[in-house]
């Protein structure tokens, strides 16, 4: 028999894990528990065989609980959403949810939304959920500050996006990922900078082994095994975020129940509105097409097309 996920109609995001004993994996969406995921461990793997959900979205929604304090009838919206029905409905049951996308080319949506551009009230929405978009969107500047506009005092946007690189630059050249969308930017830990300049208070979550790895400024942490093969790039994104304040939020035995590997591809920003930073942030046309200029050629088209 198919597995049939969501069937307790009194499941809501917040409900309590209660993992089997036992388990040696565990999806915190369905609260599915077995043997082993469906897929190895990556941000796009480690499959739930119940729902289907991968490692990426599962360390999202462990970020917001954890960040939010629930509250029945939140006003929520999840760009670009990959899971289907069951879990929309799970979703629905004490939340005003919507799924959004830019075209619906890739993912079903409720409404169609440019994240630059969001044709939605200030102070609309209460949550945020946004994983593995905000690379896709050329202008980061503008899509923040809208996000900030469109979030109510108190709301929060918990934000995944592919840690790529040291410091955030735009691909060298052109770069697409799986499902044909065009990669703007190759973002690294400095992503909070930009979220700060758009008025959010930023929180960056990470797995608490990732904090040591930073801690020790190498990857696998130091006295610890290797996982895997030892990567250049990821050692040079692990020292980019010495001096940057990480936030621990999964223990190495939730990690693996999750299917949370390999750590660095899990860093999420849950960035909150205070009731004071209702403000506009801009930045002026000038200063972002100065930086168009400095980016390669083949981006600048699309990032101006956008731009006032």
């Amino acid at each position: 028999m198919a597995p049939q996920p969501f069937l307790n109609n009194s499941l809501v995001p917040w409900s309590d894990l209660d993992i089997p004993s036992g388990a040696n994996s565990f999806c915190n969406i369905c609260r599915w528990a077995g043997e082993s995921f469906d897929s190895p461990p990556h941000s796009e793997g480690s499959h739930c065989p119940s729902c289907g959900s991968i490692a990426r979205e599962r360390f999202l929604h462990w970020s917001w609980i954890r960040s939010w304090v629930p509250v029945e009838g939140a006003r929520v919206i999840e760009n670009s959403p990959r899971l289907g029905e069951g879990y929309r409905t799970m979703m629905s049951r004490a939340l005003h949810y919507r799924g959004s996308d830019y075209d619906e080319r890739a993912h079903q949506a409720d409404i169609q939304l440019d994240l630059q551009d969001i044709d939605l009230p200030t102070s609309s929405l209460d949550v945020v959920l946004s994983t593995h978009v905000l690379e896709h969107v050329p202008n980061t500047g503008r899509a923040l500050r809208e996000l900030h506009r469109v979030l109510a005092p108190g709301g929060v946007v918990v934000l995944q996006v592919p840690l790529a690189e040291p410091t955030t630059k735009p691909p060298d050249s052109p770069e697409f990922h799986a499902d044909d969308t065009p990669v703007f930017w190759r973002f690294g830990f400095d992503l909070a900078d930009q979220l700060s300049d758009a008025g959010f208070v930023v929180e960056t979550q990470v797995t608490e082994r990732l904090t040591r790895a930073v801690a020790s400024g190498a990857w696998p942490p130091a006295g610890e095994p290797a996982d895997g093969p030892i990567d250049p790039a990821t050692q040079a994104i692990v020292r980019s975020g010495r001096g940057r304040v990480l936030t621990g939020v999964m223990t190495d035995e939730e990690a693996r129940l999750l299917g949370v590997g390999p750590d660095h591809m899990f860093v999420t920003w849950v960035a909150t509105v205070t009731p004071d930073s209702k403000r506009l942030h801009r930045t002026a046309p000038s200063r972002v097409r100065g930086a168009c200029r400095r980016i390669p050629k083949w981006l600048r088209r699309s990032i101006q097309a956008v731009l006032p």
